[in-house]
């Protein structure tokens, strides 16, 4: 904790920006993990060095990359970060449907039995019931 209040309240507002790289969905912030602690030590020691709440993030995302920022920039290295999920949901949807498509074009449409199979049919059923008769 830093003794001046403004100071001490900036800190914890850059703290919640960064991700705890131990338990990746929590700002280093809320998290109680050790490297978590370091991180925030070193957020203080920034703050204190009279370094902006920008320059303070890019020390952090210089020394961890852009994975420590809870929100990520829109650029081309994170793409796949802001692109991705919505990729797999798309493939996903793709996969689906051609799996439909492919399901309805395996069906065969029942046509109707001709006078021929109708009676050989009624054979088979005769004999279907009189063998069970004498069961």
């Amino acid at each position: 904790m830093l003794s001046n209040p403004k100071l001490e309240a900036r800190a914890r507002t850059i703290g919640k920006e960064l991700r705890c790289l131990v338990c990746q969905n929590e700002s280093i912030d809320d998290s109680d993990a050790e490297l978590a602690h370091d991180l925030r030590v070193l957020v203080r020691q920034r703050v204190l060095a009279g370094d902006s709440d920008a320059q303070v993030k890019q020390f952090i995302v210089a020394r961890y990359g852009n994975y420590v920022l809870l929100k990520p920039p829109f650029d081309a290295e994170t793409y796949l970060l802001w692109f991705g999920p919505f990729v797999l949901l798309l493939c996903a949807a793709g996969v689906v449907t051609i799996y439909y498509r492919r399901l309805a074009a395996m069906r065969v449409e029942a046509t109707p039995l001709s006078a021929e199979e109708r009676q050989r049919l009624a054979v088979l059923m005769d004999d279907t019931e009189s063998g069970n008769r004498g069961a």
